[in-house]
């Protein structure tokens, strides 16, 4: 008897297995009192799935093609103040020296956190700043014109940090700067004039110059391993920096 009620329940009206109706996008089956439906869709045909392909084939091609020279930027402001990232390697060093000559800076500020490998912050001599300030003078720049100026953070947002460290020096010293030049390599300098310009007044005009890594062709970066590296690396990083860091000024 029990088994007779169920099936009785189950069983549409007018003895139907399928009732079709329409709610505006297409015709709906439905089974067991609208417990299972069945819609009809549209779908890509072969036709459009090889124009999507296509279209993602063309803005694949125009990322590799222009990210790059997005990332890899330099755009100089008239000052006398250059900043030089410390950690930067023998090539930029030596760019920076030829700039600090042909640009007729009056101060070279040198910024940078711990070194890598040493577990946290030391002391100021055991930072990226001290190691590139050592540098550049080695290659030529003037004591009395170069200043290292270390920051303390080394496990997170380093650029970010190590312009606070600058910014909170030009206090503590009274420098009023209203424009500088930062020298950094290659793909890294869109996200550090971007971090650089976050950490500054608005009022402080702020440049900066991508030295070209001589170890693979910028134009055919794709063809390097070490291009790919810096190149994608960067591009994530800076993505990171432009839409999910919320600074915390100070």
């Amino acid at each position: 008897m029990l088994f007779k009620i169920c099936r009785g329940l189950l069983r549409p009206k007018n003895g139907l297995r399928d009732l079709t109706s329409d709610d505006g996008c297409g015709k709906v089956k439905q089974k067991f009192y609208g417990i299972l439906v069945r819609k009809e869709r549209w779908g890509l045909s072969w036709r459009g799935r090889l124009t999507v392909l296509a279209f993602i084939l063309f803005v694949g091609c125009l990322m590799v093609w222009f990210v790059h020279p997005f990332l890899a930027v330099t755009h100089r402001e008239n000052t006398k103040i250059l900043v030089v990232e410390g950690w930067v390697h023998p090539y930029a060093i030596n760019a920076a020296v030829k700039e600090f000559r042909t640009g007729h800076y009056d101060h070279v500020f040198v910024t940078g956190g711990p070194v890598d490998g040493s577990g946290g912050y030391i002391n100021d001599y055991n930072t990226e700043a001290s190691v590139g300030a050592d540098l550049l003078r080695t290659a030529g720049i003037p004591n009395d014109a170069l200043q290292m100026v270390p920051s303390r953070v080394w496990n997170r947002n380093r650029t970010y940090y190590s312009a606070v460290a600058l910014r909170d020096w030009f206090i503590r010293h009274k420098i009023q700067a209203s424009s500088m030049n930062v020298l950094t390599e290659e793909s890294h300098a869109r996200r550090t004039w971007l971090l650089f310009q976050e950490a500054f007044d608005r009022n402080v005009r702020v440049g900066i110059i991508s030295v070209p890594d001589p170890d693979y062709d910028e134009n055919r970066w794709w063809h390097y391993s070490d291009g790919v590296r810096d190149v994608i690396g960067e591009a994530i990083a800076y993505i990171y920096a432009k839409f999910f860091f919320w600074p915390k000024h100070a």
